[in-house]
């Protein structure tokens, strides 16, 4: 169970966003509106796997603790604890960051 009392189920994982950067790469601040979702992510907890045809569990290929980025429109998003996440399939994510 994760430290949010979120526990995602079979291929699901809940993904914290990363914040997004304030300023570019030439120095100019970007006010909040500017901003753009950050596609990067901590991964908080994940399900148990993907459940296939012979009733045995795949396990996924991500784990609690790691940076992952992650598609545009990915996941579904959810406040807990006045927090906004992500819970979203592990075909969601692109790569493993580091």
């Amino acid at each position: 169970m994760s430290k949010v009392g979120i526990r995602p189920l079979g291929d699901k994982v809940l993904v914290k966003r990363l914040e997004a950067e304030s300023k570019t790469a030439g120095g100019i601040v970007l006010p909040d509106s500017a901003k753009e979702k950050p596609k990067r992510g901590k991964v908080l907890s994940v399900g148990e796997g993907r459940l296939l045809d012979n009733g045995k569990r795949f396990p996924l290929q991500v784990r609690g603790g790691d940076t992952v980025l992650f598609s545009s429109y990915a996941g579904t998003e959810v406040k807990v604890n006045g927090e906004e996440m992500l819970i979203m399939d592990e075909n969601d994510i692109l790569a493993v960051v580091g």
